[in-house]
């Protein structure tokens, strides 16, 4: 029996480009430590293609690893932030949960990138709660609320703490948890 943090084919394709789209948006980040590492834009550009139906499950599940080891070239937590959330929305072929794991890597580069503004993950988390589609919103309700399932990314690991967690958390709590519509 598959987790309940997987999704369906459709749904995944529904949330990667969401997940793609909040990655993007700290993808600067990354480049201007590391500009001549394309693997964060290539996971972003794959989960997008797969959102198009361009790439198969199979073959993303095998390379979803490749941007993760971008974040062991860069320095800053910002950066690293950065290329987890790009690996995080290639991983959304292998496992829909993984999209909450872009955005909140997302909100958490866009944080650490500006330790000047307190209110910038904020700010990132309304701009990923304002650009998620209906589709989208209703994929990710299916989900189980974070460190409640262990089988996946949102047990009790990384995700489930510091701000990734309060991230999630704050994304789940705004459209509402899997729970709320069974």
């Amino acid at each position: 029996m598959p987790s309940p943090q997987s999704l369906s084919e459709i749904d995944r394709r529904e949330v990667a480009m969401w997940a793609a789209d909040c990655a993007e948006r700290v993808l600067a980040v990354f480049e201007a430590e590391a500009p001549d590492d394309a693997r964060p834009r290539d996971a972003i550009a794959r989960a997008r293609a797969f959102a198009r139906g361009e790439l198969d499950a199979a073959g993303e599940i095998r390379r979803r690893f490749v941007a993760g080891r971008a974040a062991h070239a860069v320095s800053s937590p910002a950066a690293v932030a950065a290329a987890r959330a790009a690996a995080q929305a290639a991983g959304v072929a292998h496992m829909g949960a993984h999209a909450l794991g872009a955005a909140a890597y997302a909100a958490k580069a866009a944080g650490s990138a500006a330790p000047d503004r307190p209110d910038a993950i904020h700010e990132e988390i309304a701009w990923q709660l304002e650009h998620m589609t209906d589709e989208t919103r209703s994929a990710l309700r299916q989900l189980p609320p974070l460190g409640e399932d262990s089988a996946g990314p949102l047990g009790a690991g990384l995700l489930a703490s510091g701000v990734l967690g309060t991230t999630i958390r704050t994304i789940q709590e705004a459209i509402g948890s899997s729970q709320d519509t069974r």
